[in-house]
């Protein structure tokens, strides 16, 4: 910035010679000056002694540092504040962020660099490494393939290929190119069949599963564990307590299965319950077969959901429960009036036991796994989007 040749002193001076009794017009000509500089500092140092004047100057020029000061810590909190937090280890990292804050912010690479903390001599470096693509399309392609093959046995399937490559130069391309293998962790779970569902053919063909919980009047949380028959829309358990384990649900299954048989197949959702080693347990020595819908959806398990709907709409909704003992009372008298006195309208608005026992007679066994259709009519439900033309197979769970 160019220098007045003007200071305090000699512009207070000026002033002085007007407030003497010159005229404005005499002291502009005598100093050379425009009566609009003139009267600029009269409004600035009018009344002002020259120590005074010197101060305000100091002040002034402090206050433009500071704004400039305040200005620049502004500008680098927006510029640290784009990059998205992102940190910023690798020099190749670096060097994208320092070209990303100059061509955004239009600052100079000297100050992008101040700003994330970087190295000029490792932002303006440039590799003489070759790029390897061949190597690293290989390495690509074989951990596609091999997907738990760590970058040692990935080397040793390169060297058979003839690809002569130092193990840690390999494990160099095989960190850039981010084919780490993720360790597999927790417990091993009750996988079940992902194979498309078909629908019930008669009583005990297929039983579904599912938790609903509610609150007694002390605010206690308790849950209740529905098994339905999907044939017949019966309830054949309704199980209510504090915490329901994965070995107290087979446990509970055993009893259903003592009264009236065992299942051709189990549906339910991915619950830890029923995904735990006690289910799984339970159902390689029982070998009932596991159906596990879809994570997300529910709509897969459609009959005991629907019943979900019936017990919380005609029950749970109406009723206060004022100690666990009650719950269980009031839930075994609507489970006995829902299978024997209500009403379902899909089928055909009978009671669910009197269903079951219409169809008893007309379903025959032909072994412990195979149900061969009565003269009872069929239940219909959507192709699966596999391309089956059996319009009793359901879409593909998983």
């Amino acid at each position: 910035m160019k220098q007045s040749r003007f200071t305090e002193e000699r512009i207070i001076a000026i002033l002085r010679e007007h407030e003497a009794g010159s005229t404005t017009g005499d002291v502009c000509r005598k100093h050379g000056i425009s009566s609009a500089t003139f009267y600029k500092w009269k409004a600035k140092y009018g009344g002002l002694d020259v120590s005074e004047a010197r101060r305000l100057k100091v002040l002034t020029d402090e206050n433009a540092k500071l704004k400039k000061l305040l200005a620049e810590a502004m500008l680098d909190n927006a510029m640290l504040k784009d990059l998205n937090s992102k940190k910023l280890v690798t020099p190749v990292a670096k060097r994208q962020a320092v070209a990303y804050l100059c061509s955004s912010f239009e600052v100079s690479q000297r100050r992008a660099c101040a700003v994330i903390g970087a190295d000029r001599t490792s932002v303006r470096y440039r590799s003489v490494r070759p790029d390897d693509v061949v190597i690293r399309a290989r390495l690509r392609e074989l951990a596609n393939i091999r997907r738990r093959f760590g970058y040692r046995r990935l080397l040793l399937l390169l060297r058979i290929d003839g690809v002569s490559i130092n193990h840690k130069k390999l494990r160099r391309l095989y960190a850039e190119e981010r084919l780490q293998v993720r360790r597999r962790g927790g417990r091993k779970k009750a996988l079940g069949t992902r194979a498309p569902m078909t629908l019930p053919h008669g009583p005990n063909h297929r039983w579904s599963l599912d938790f609903v919980s509610d609150t007694l009047t002390d605010s206690r949380r308790f849950r209740m564990l529905a098994v339905v028959d999907d044939f017949t829309r019966e309830c054949i358990a309704l199980v209510a307590d504090t915490s329901l384990s994965g070995t107290r649900v087979g446990r509970e299954l055993d009893a259903v299965i003592a009264r009236r048989g065992p299942p051709l197949t189990i549906v339910s959702d991915n619950g830890t319950e029923f995904t735990s080693m006690a289910i799984l347990r339970w159902s390689q020595q029982t070998s009932i077969e596991w159906h596990y819908i879809a994570p997300g959806k529910p709509q897969q398990n459609a009959f005991v959901e629907s019943f979900n709907g019936r017990l919380r709409d005609e029950l749970l909704n109406e009723t206060l429960f004022s100690s666990l003992n009650h719950a269980r009372e009031v839930l075994a008298e609507w489970q006995d009036d829902y299978n024997t006195i209500r009403p379902h309208s899909a089928i055909g608005n009978l009671p669910p036991a009197a269903y079951a026992k219409l169809h008893a007679s007309d379903m025959q066994r032909d072994g412990p796994h195979e149900l061969i259709w009565g003269s009872a009519p069929r239940p219909v439900a959507s192709p699966s989007h596999t391309g089956s033309n059996d319009q009793r197979i359901l879409p593909v769970a998983g």
